[in-house]
């Protein structure tokens, strides 16, 4: 497969445009544990709903699938890569722990 075969399966074309796919990076596996995270800690809305709901059980299970990843891929990441991780692990620690009253601020 060509490079010019993989760019033309990325910008597959939808209705209202070009389909965005993000790239192929450490990064990309990340958000998909961290934005459902958010959801589910009632920082952002739902997109499917449009609400602000709290699921504390399922936030803490993807913190905790993101320290699995970061236990699994320790050493084997670079330092932006880890920095990135380590940023997403404790703003959301810290997230949960405020919601679950743990923590006062």
């Amino acid at each position: 497969m060509t490079e010019d075969d993989t760019k033309a399966k990325d910008e597959r074309e939808t209705p209202g445009g070009p389909e965005f796919l993000p790239p192929l990076e450490f990064s990309s596996i990340v958000i998909l544990l961290y934005f459902p995270a958010l959801v589910q800690l009632g920082l952002v809305e739902d997109p499917a709903t449009s609400e602000r709901n709290e699921n504390l059980g399922l936030a803490k299970r993807n913190i905790d699938l993101l320290d699995l990843l970061k236990d699994r891929t320790k050493g084997n990441l670079g330092p932006e890569e880890g920095k990135f991780l380590d940023g997403v692990i404790d703003q959301l620690k810290l997230a949960y722990l405020k919601k679950a009253d743990v923590v006062k601020m």
